[in-house]
């Protein structure tokens, strides 16, 4: 997995996600048609009728992923697509569902992570509604986490350009953070740079920390993670394990190794089940061994 990525990010939108859901699962925007379901038809769906009945059971869905119980909301899911395929929100939340599988401690090495399956769930979303834009920000998030980078920027760069779209700077985060990883970096600092117009935006702080830490600009990478890591951030902010990790690398190249130290020790916490908890662990022993071998002054 290339970083964090993608779920639903809570802050700004309206689907909350499940506790555990990692960093990289933020990336994805939250639905915004959560209220009345949608017309079939001049008189829209009867009480009885199977769209009504799969807008019900997309309900139960929510409100059970809300929850964070991923296997029971999936179900109610597919009760919903057999009653109505075309059920856009549905599609998009099944997609959801399957990232947030990947986002565990096992990350995409979890049994359970078919991105294959929320790639496919995302287009369906689409097929149903070709504007729907939080679907085509989740499919450019799910190529991402598959490594298909130029696809990824074809997909999310109407939305970029899409003034409309709400959680834009969610779709220069995902469009910023495809370009550094196809080596595009000083692009991928400006999309990144648009991404934290909304300043509690943590990840999009992150990512752009990454991209200028591969240009050696370490000073302004450790304010950028300053931001994603801030108090004041969202909660869900503190949690994202890959920013305590690239801070205390980037202090320890900074000669503040106590600092650094410090942030290892935190994202050791917060896993050590995780690669990211399981580097931090192993930064933190040399670093520990390092004050270990010095002579004393």
């Amino acid at each position: 997995m290339s970083g964090p990525s993608s779920s639903l990010h809570a802050s700004p939108h309206r689907i909350g996600q499940p506790s555990r859901v990692a960093g990289w699962m933020w990336a994805v925007a939250a639905s915004t048609i959560l209220g009345a379901c949608s017309p079939k038809g001049p008189g829209g769906p009867t009480a009885q009728s199977p769209e009504r009945q799969s807008e019900d059971q997309y309900h139960v869905a929510l409100d059970l992923f809300q929850k964070g119980n991923l296997r029971l909301a999936l179900d109610h899911l597919q009760k919903a697509l057999a009653l109505d395929s075309d059920n856009a929100k549905a599609n998009y939340l099944a997609s959801a569902v399957h990232q947030a599988f990947c986002a565990g401690d096992l990350g995409t090495k979890s049994s359970d992570c078919n991105l294959g399956e929320a790639e496919r769930y995302a287009r369906k979303a689409l097929e149903a509604d070709a504007n729907f834009r939080d679907a085509r920000n989740a499919l450019g998030a799910v190529l991402i986490n598959e490594g298909r980078f130029k696809e990824a920027l074809d997909v999310l760069r109407p939305l970029t350009q899409d003034l409309a779209y709400q959680a834009n700077h969610l779709a220069w985060g995902n469009y910023g953070w495809a370009q550094v990883l196809s080596g595009q970096v000083d692009e991928g600092i400006i999309s990144l740079q648009n991404s934290i117009t909304q300043p509690k935006f943590c990840v999009g702080h992150y990512r752009l920390a990454i991209a200028l830490e591969k240009k050696r600009r370490l000073n302004d990478a450790e304010a950028s993670l300053d931001n994603a890591l801030a108090p004041d951030a969202p909660a869900q902010c503190q949690g994202l394990q890959e920013a305590w990790l690239a801070r205390g690398r980037v202090r320890l190249e900074m000669g503040k190794r106590d600092d650094a130290m410090n942030d290892f020790i935190k994202c050791r916490e917060l896993s050590v089940r995780t690669d990211t908890g399981k580097e931090c662990a192993r930064r933190l022993s040399a670093a520990e061994a390092a004050v270990g071998t010095e002579s004393p002054k």
